[in-house]
């Protein structure tokens, strides 16, 4: 059996506790580089075999989980984060499909809500956006047509940016093609909930600046929009004026 684990962002407590005892009963666990913290292989009982994805292909993965499979073990593949987002599990699970190897899948902490966390933000303010969009740019890897950041950036909401932070020129050039302007508040959160996390708030217009000074290229967040700005609308779900299926409102 293959048991797909989201690691979480990268404190090791952070780990769901399904993940944390699916690692203490492997017989082999294959993780995903210096994405994932290293203190959770510590969980990994006497005698797990350990990979690291990083160094293997798609093909290398699946003949050792072919062993451990023609043994009868329990195979782990840890994922950064959640496996959901730019995990690269679709492929794996459509070759486990094939090969007729069970799979099941625990969700993890993404990085994006550890980034939130470490700002102390709130992606969805009343009057500000209720929107999220998770994205990347375009880079060795492409993106779908329709789908390229300066398009997105039109929206205006609440972004994400993964997998960018070697090329925050480009990102802050998309950005201001779309409907943020060069005072849109902006952070650079590097390696969330990490020991090593490191927080920069910014704005659009001094992100790659910001990022060029700071030396970060690579294990950050971009987070973008008015969010993370000073001024919102209250929430209706508190104020004591609305009615809700719990409670009835009073004139204020």
């Amino acid at each position: 059996m293959v048991h797909f684990v989201g690691a979480g962002p990268g404190a090791p407590d952070l780990i769901t506790r399904r993940g944390a005892a699916l690692l203490r009963q492997a017989d082999c666990i294959i993780y995903a580089g210096s994405l994932v913290n290293p203190a959770l292989l510590a969980l990994a009982p006497d005698g797990c075999r350990v990979y690291n994805s990083a160094e293997m292909t798609l093909e290398e993965v699946l003949a050792v989980v072919a062993t451990v499979e023609q043994a009868q073990g329990n195979t782990v593949r840890l994922h950064t984060g959640d496996p959901c987002l730019y995990g690269a599990i679709r492929e794996q699970m459509d070759a486990l499909d094939a090969a007729g190897v069970p799979y099941d899948d625990t969700p993890g902490v993404s990085s994006f809500c550890g980034a939130a966390a470490a700002l102390n933000a709130e992606y969805t303010l009343p009057g500000i956006s209720q929107t999220v969009i998770i994205t990347r740019l375009a880079g060795r890897t492409p993106v779908p047509e329709g789908e390229a950041l300066a398009g997105l950036a039109a929206h205006g909401a609440s972004m994400v940016i993964f997998l960018s932070a070697g090329m925050l020129g480009g990102v802050q050039a998309a950005l201001l093609q779309g409907a943020y302007t060069p005072d849109t508040p902006a952070a650079l959160v590097y390696k969330a909930t990490w020991p090593e996390e490191r927080v920069i708030r910014c704005t659009v217009g001094s992100l790659a600046q910001n990022g060029r000074v700071a030396g970060i290229t690579k294990t950050a967040l971009v987070l973008v929009g008015g969010f993370l700005g000073g001024g919102y609308t209250r929430s209706k779900l508190y104020d004591p004026g609305f009615t809700t299926g719990y409670r009835k409102g009073e004139p204020v």
